[in-house]
């Protein structure tokens, strides 16, 4: 679900900005920001973090005397991304395995989608080109584009994203075709 919201967060600035009058420029305190969402991608309150539409304030730092740091609470709006059950999106496939396959669906890398949530689908071994074929012939393997549907999201404290459980069950979903090159070299 896309989302704008309202965050606060302390940025911390590396002494080596401060002023000699002790200040720090805004715009320090806005890329120190933007590293710090860059950095941790998503939060479990919040989601994935898209986008920085807003900024709302920069409070007074303080300054941290054992190493000479400045923190800053920043109150700012982004667009997040947070995955909710139902959702309907595309990934691209990854990693082939027996018994499922990984995708990656925009900013999320743990999207996985069973082998018991793909209806028709059977495993086809084959070295280092394995897949998954059907009985019309659709064939998912690494480089594919897939519909899905979210299924659960859990937070992984120890990645730092969203785990996402994915199925193929439903209406329209399954491998589809992306606008642009189809593979013919003209």
């Amino acid at each position: 679900m896309l989302a704008e919201t309202d965050c606060c967060c302390h940025v911390v600035v590396p002494g080596k900005y401060l002023e000699k009058n002790g200040r720090v420029p805004g715009n320090v305190i806005v890329k120190a920001l933007l590293q710090y969402l860059l950095n941790i991608k998503a939060m479990k309150d919040y989601g994935y973090f898209l986008a920085v539409t807003d900024l709302k304030s920069i409070g007074s730092g303080h300054i941290e005397d054992s190493c000479g740091c400045a923190h800053f609470p920043v109150n700012f709006s982004c667009r997040i991304f947070t995955p909710i059950a139902g959702e309907i999106m595309v990934g691209i496939v990854h990693k082939v395995l027996r018994f499922g396959v990984f995708l990656k669906s925009g900013p999320m890398n743990y999207v996985y989608l069973s082998a018991q949530t793909m209806p028709n689908y059977h495993f086809e071994p084959g070295g280092e080109n394995k897949s998954f074929l059907n009985n019309e012939r659709s064939r998912i393997q690494i480089g594919v584009a897939i519909r899905f549907v979210i299924l659960a999201a859990r937070w992984a404290e120890t990645e730092g994203e969203y785990g996402v459980l994915a199925s193929l069950v439903g209406d329209s979903l399954g491998p589809i075709a992306l606008a642009g090159n189809d593979g013919l070299d003209i």
